[in-house]
């Protein structure tokens, strides 16, 4: 595993990865995936801003899209029963 910040990459151990962790450094594995964050991060607010903004958008959407699918699934169903003949024989 590297432990990375900024211009610097050391390679850790399963032992010292969590001091490296709180001094701020991103834990990355062989495969280069994210293991752990480096304490201390921050957000600029702008950026926090944006994504809140995006998540109630996102969120009003989806309940949205809810409601269609439930309206969409009451219409299918009446049209089922409506297709279906009442008393119709089979062989007629």
């Amino acid at each position: 595993m590297k432990a990375v910040k900024a211009n610097k990459e050391y390679v850790v151990t399963e032992e010292n990865k969590a001091f490296y962790v709180k001094q701020g450094f991103d834990i990355i594995d062989e495969a280069g995936n994210l293991v752990a964050y480096g304490a201390g991060k921050t957000v600029p607010y702008d950026d926090h801003m944006k994504a809140v903004k995006e998540v109630e958008r996102l969120q009003r959407l989806c309940a949205e899209l809810q409601e269609e699918k439930s309206n969409l699934r009451k219409e299918l169903e009446t049209l089922k029963a409506e297709k279906k003949p009442a008393g119709k024989k089979a062989g007629e």
